[in-house]
């Protein structure tokens, strides 16, 4: 299966990692989701966290002892890795399926409209038994700057405007959807609800901005280095 022929925001359905080396690493990231989960939900012994602890700082300094790439740039630079398309599935901290910091948010486009779902757990918990606002925030953010490809200018955020309905409940299935709203020489705007149960709990809108100069791959070298 060629790079070029898996578009990870085609479908509903989570597209295949592309290698054995992805695969693995979304059993990884899965795993220590739900560490993650159960750490925060739980109050074992003492003795019980302090060995765990131990255990979990021996297998980081194995794992930090093998060679790193730092960041999507190196690992396209390296090659076998993924095109950036396919490494934001992997990587980004929202919708990552290999970064255990993402709950993951799953989005597609069909029908000329952005789709997404995800399910928070206690690590995401703010007011109790809802997501945190910020994460929801940042939900919106991730949701959006994949839904303005329906505008055919990907931007960087500009602004994002989000209106709290009510609560967002932990352990529901979210469902975001998305739609452009207007595109304006660089400019796009997209609006998108969350549902939780059918209610609506957030929506938000957003404006993308896409750089005069186009979109870098590369990051930017900080000014004056």
């Amino acid at each position: 299966m060629s790079d070029s022929s898996i578009d990870p925001f085609a479908s509903e359905e989570i597209t295949p990692a592309i290698s054995a080396e992805w695969q693995a690493k979304r059993r990884v990231a899965s795993a220590l989701r739900v560490l993650s989960d159960i750490l925060v939900s739980s109050s074992p012994a003492v003795d019980v966290l302090e060995s765990l602890a131990i255990r979990l700082e021996n297998v980081t300094q194995d794992l930090d002892a093998l060679p790193r790439l730092a960041g999507r740039t190196a690992f396209v630079e390296a090659g076998g890795h993924g095109n950036f398309r396919q490494l934001a599935h992997e990587l980004n901290p929202l919708s990552g399926m290999s970064n255990p910091l993402a709950p993951p948010l799953n989005v597609w486009l069909e029908d000329g409209r952005a789709h997404g779902r995800a399910t928070l757990g206690w690590a995401y918990e703010g007011p109790p038994g809802s997501v945190h606002g910020g994460v929801v925030a940042a939900l919106f953010d991730q949701f959006m700057g994949i839904a303005q490809a329906l505008g055919g200018q990907p931007g960087m955020t500009g602004t994002l405007s989000v209106r709290y309905h009510r609560r967002t409940p932990l352990h529901v299935e979210l469902h975001f959807s998305g739609t452009l709203q207007r595109t304006e020489g660089r400019k796009t705007v997209v609006h998108a609800q969350l549902h939780a149960d059918g209610a609506l709990t957030a929506e938000c809108e957003a404006l993308f901005v896409r750089p005069a100069a186009g979109m870098p791959l590369r990051p930017q070298a900080p000014s004056g280095s």
